[in-house]
């Protein structure tokens, strides 16, 4: 993360009316989410920005970053968004498919030779497993899918979450690398073979380590010089600067009484030690307005402000459903946890994928594809409405309320053309 100067993305100036937005119903945003949640004392603060059709339509800042020292949340207050990190990612490698370094169908093994017999488990338990052979090798493609039978060790659902959790090395610690991570996922056998079901899991990470492996480059640099600083995302990174930890905001759960209580304090964090692990499934830190001008590149078709990160086709292949047949995850999810609902929606590459209001039971248009991180932040972007709503709020887990639901609700009934 840079400490530079911050570089204004877009104008402040709200205009609803030139997004074709009612303002007195965006306004019901911040109403609810006052009355529901900031009020009851359910999460501490809030900040949303709705942008559509080439404006910044809505923007409120509501509560509080931090209830402990009673600080206010604020339009620069820095979040962690975790999972939210993985569309970014996404466009990183496939950024590098542009480039013409790889094909979506080619073997992972032939960017981590260990991975070349990866194998399928069948019983036992850590480090005593039996296995299988795969009925075919894991692809890049997999990997951007959640296809690729790797899982995550919070589960709670497996032996294989299992001995994630117990080796130790399928995650970020002090002096851990992606390469470590690589070589310890290598001694542990998949949960399905590569192709076969959708599961949530560690697939970004690895995307993070083929990025590093194809461009030559550390992770987090080519994040930096690729996609953040032809951005403007200057606070977007995976570390808080000394200099800027006035803005990190507190991370709350809720204890059995429903009260909100710290699960990551900002003066304490992890996210203010030099890091070695760069996960791109879940490590950023960043701002609202530094987030929705990733989205907003997205909603312009790969480009903003004459710096075009991604190509129009490349982002329409990320973005429609390869799940087969069209099919929804329903048919395809392990039941384990994700930041999707199943019903009526597919997943492309790196992004969840709305299959039709009749579908889904929703406004939302056709097509709308988003993502949400563990704190419970929620971004989507609905190309056919030039639209795309951030929303940040710092609340563990991200399933406690349904806040992308009750949005996407309030959103689009303020929309007039």
């Amino acid at each position: 993360m840079q400490s530079s100067p911050k570089v204004v993305e877009f104008s402040q100036t709200i205009d609803a009316a030139a997004a074709g937005m009612d303002k007195a119903w965006l306004a019901r945003i911040g109403d609810h989410l006052n009355r529901r949640y900031i009020e009851p004392g359910k999460i501490a603060g809030a900040l949303t920005q709705v942008y559509r059709k080439g404006h910044l339509a809505y923007e409120q800042a509501l509560g509080m970053m931090d209830l402990e020292r009673q600080k206010p949340m604020t339009r620069d207050t820095l979040f962690r968004i975790y999972s939210m990190s993985k569309p970014i990612t996404s466009i990183a490698i496939m950024k590098l498919y542009e480039d013409g370094h790889f094909q979506l169908s080619d073997p992972v093994h032939r960017f981590i030779p260990e991975w070349r017999n990866m194998r399928v488990y069948v019983s036992g338990t850590y480090p005593n497993f039996m296995t299988k052979a795969c009925d075919r090798h894991m692809t890049v493609k997999d990997l951007l899918m959640h296809t690729s039978g790797l899982t995550y060790d919070f589960m709670m659902r497996s032996n294989v979450d299992a001995a994630y959790r117990k080796s130790g090395d399928t995650r970020g610690k002090p002096g851990h690398t992606l390469k470590a991570m690589m070589a310890g996922l290598a001694k542990i056998p998949l949960e399905f073979s590569p192709g076969s079901a959708w599961n949530y899991s560690v697939s970004t990470d690895v995307l993070g380590y083929l990025v590093e492996v194809i461009s030559g480059m550390p992770f987090d640099q080519y994040l930096r010089t690729q996609i953040f600083e032809p951005l403007g995302m200057n606070d977007t990174g995976f570390q808080v600067p000394e200099s800027e930890v006035d803005r990190f905001a507190a991370c709350y759960a809720r204890n059995r009484k429903k009260q909100l209580i710290l699960d990551d304090d900002p003066a304490e964090s992890d996210y203010l030690k030099t890091k070695t692990f760069f996960s791109g499934g879940g490590g950023l830190v960043s701002t609202a307005s530094d987030y929705m001008s990733f989205c907003r590149m997205l909603v312009n078709g790969g480009s903003l402000n004459g710096q075009r990160i991604i190509g129009r086709k490349t982002l329409e292949l990320m973005t429609c459903n390869h799940l087969p047949r069209n099919e929804d995850l329903t048919q395809w999810a392990t039941g384990a946890f994700s930041e999707t609902a199943n019903e009526g929606f597919g997943f492309g590459l790196g992004f969840s994928v709305n299959l039709g209001q009749a579908r889904t039971g929703s406004v939302e248009s056709e097509g709308a594809y988003f993502w949400g991180g563990a704190a419970s932040t929620i971004f989507w972007v609905d190309p056919k409405e030039e639209l795309a709503v951030v929303f940040m709020t710092q609340l563990m887990p991200s399933g406690s309320f349904n806040f992308r639901g009750q949005l996407n609700a309030l959103v689009y009934a303020a929309i007039m053309d």
